[in-house]
């Protein structure tokens, strides 16, 4: 039966509940680590040798489909009724709106060290300790918005440039294309300071904290924001039928990018699934 992933601010208060309680229960269990444990092994960048499937590359939007099904599959494990919301950071932009509330996923941290003390991820609930991370902090952080260095979530005109490419990705299909669906949404720009950021990438930036590395997934915010971008992708996929995942083929010996990037039809690491199957999830959810 197809399911259904709602924006977080219609939410009603019982299905905030149960989402977060979902949550607390994968932690407690030590399923959540988990899942930060294979995002931190697979985020691989441009200048690292070897293959790249999560970041900086065409999967990097199969790949996050993947990961947000496996996580909302242990959600439903604890609780049936539950699914990953979506933040819409187009529209609901203040630090203080959904999904900033207490009720959900707590505040920003506080200006002395960024750590969360509002909401059920807070330290002192002694439910959310952060275990699996790359520096040695134990605590969710946050700092919204980025008080030293101001930021400003991406807009709504933003994403519509996005949209509008009608090709999916471009040689050499990593973090420096100008072109292309993939990155104009994953947001590798050019330059420094706040321009070189774009829609996904800035809005890490914007959260800040936790959202900063590779551990990013130690911020439950990471689901509702990545929902959003798989939702951005099934509207360019309803925009542009013609079009599908490149690459098609995988870069031959002669390529920079020779065994470093999935093709259409290749095993998509850690998973026994192509990106050309998660194409179309139409009959396991959608969006409301």
């Amino acid at each position: 039966m197809v399911y259904i992933r709602k924006d977080v601010s219609t939410l009603t208060v019982a299905e905030r509940r149960r989402f977060v309680n979902a949550l607390l229960t994968i932690k407690k269990r030590g399923e959540y680590d988990e899942f930060v444990r294979i995002h931190i092994d697979h985020y691989v960048s441009d200048g690292e040798g070897g293959l790249r499937s999560a970041h900086m590359t065409p999967s990097f939007l199969p790949w996050h489909r993947r990961f947000l099904l496996d996580l909302e599959t242990a959600l439903r494990r604890v609780d049936p009724a539950v699914t990953v919301p979506y933040w819409d950071w187009t529209r609901d932009r203040a630090t203080t709106a959904v999904p900033w509330t207490k009720d959900l996923l707590g505040g920003n941290g506080r200006r002395s060290d960024h750590q969360v003390t509002t909401g059920p991820f807070a330290y002192a609930t002694g439910d959310w300790t952060i275990r699996e991370n790359v520096t040695d902090g134990e605590f969710l952080t946050r700092d919204l918005g980025r008080a030293g260095s101001p930021i400003a979530l991406p807009t709504a005109s933003d994403v519509e440039t996005a949209l509008r490419d009608p090709v999916y990705d471009v040689a050499p299909w990593d973090s420096t294309v100008a072109r292309g669906f993939r990155n104009r949404l994953e947001g590798w720009g050019s330059g420094s300071g706040s321009a070189a950021w774009r829609n996904h990438n800035r809005v890490h930036r914007w959260v800040g904290g936790a959202m900063l590395s590779g551990a990013s997934v130690n911020d439950p915010v990471f689901w509702l924001h990545h929902a959003f971008v798989d939702l951005l992708w099934t509207r360019w996929q309803s925009r542009h039928r013609e079009h599908r995942y490149l690459p098609a083929g995988p870069p031959g010996p002669g390529s920079s990018q020779y065994r470093r990037v999935v093709a259409r039809h290749e095993k998509l690491p850690p998973w026994d699934m192509t990106p050309s199957q998660l194409d179309d999830v139409s009959r396991i959810y959608r969006y409301a």
